[in-house]
């Protein structure tokens, strides 16, 4: 399927890209994962109905209807642009239309990522470059911290990573790197066409 098929089988408008202008330095244009990039970690990396999926940075949503009409996780899709936020609101509405509510719930917060109070409950954390590393440093932070609270493995997935990001992950984190995802046709061109998923604990 390609990406409009993908986007039709879940009622979702997704496709494009979105500047977002005269907003923070720190955060990056919209930019949606491929479904092809998906479908290939998603085959590898398995999620089940008990987990609690949050995707930082989620746009209009394209990774939080995917991961919940996959494996009926719990999904939280955190965005701070409004127009965004709005969007992904009404893609919400168009599939709940087609799907009835099945397995977890599916939600949406309009803040900062790094202001999200992350639950007891979420244990795996989607980001695809949405944020400066000063940020991304902030929110990995937070999920630390939650662990402390509610002891649990929780696993950071990244798309695209960038080398600050890695850096990061590798020498000033606990997490271990789990799981590499090569999006074959993809990485044949750019090699930065992978996921890396890090983990702790478990």
């Amino acid at each position: 399927m390609n990406e409009k098929e993908h986007d039709k089988l879940l009622q979702i408008k997704t496709a494009g890209t979105l500047e977002l202008l005269s907003q923070s330095p720190h955060y990056n244009r919209y930019e949606a994962t491929p479904y092809e990039a998906l479908d290939a970690l998603f085959k590898e990396y398995e999620l089940g109905q008990e987990d609690g999926f949050i995707d930082f940075g989620c746009g209009k949503a394209r990774v939080s209807f995917y991961v919940h009409h996959r494996f009926s996780s719990s999904v939280t899709g955190i965005e701070m642009n409004g127009q965004l936020y709005q969007d992904a609101l009404e893609n919400l509405v168009q599939y709940r239309r087609k799907r009835k509510q099945a397995g977890g719930a599916i939600r949406f917060e309009r803040c900062f990522a790094e202001e999200y109070k992350i639950a007891d409950s979420e244990n795996r954390f989607y980001f695809f470059n949405p944020f400066s590393i000063q940020i991304f440093m902030k929110v990995v932070g937070n999920i630390l911290l939650s662990v402390e609270r509610e002891q649990r493995p929780v696993d950071v997935v990244l798309y695209y990573p960038t080398a600050d990001y890695v850096q990061f992950m590798d020498n000033q984190t606990p997490f271990e790197l789990w799981k590499e995802v090569k999006v074959d046709r993809l990485y044949a061109k750019n090699e930065n066409e992978r996921f890396l998923v890090y983990r702790l604990g478990g």
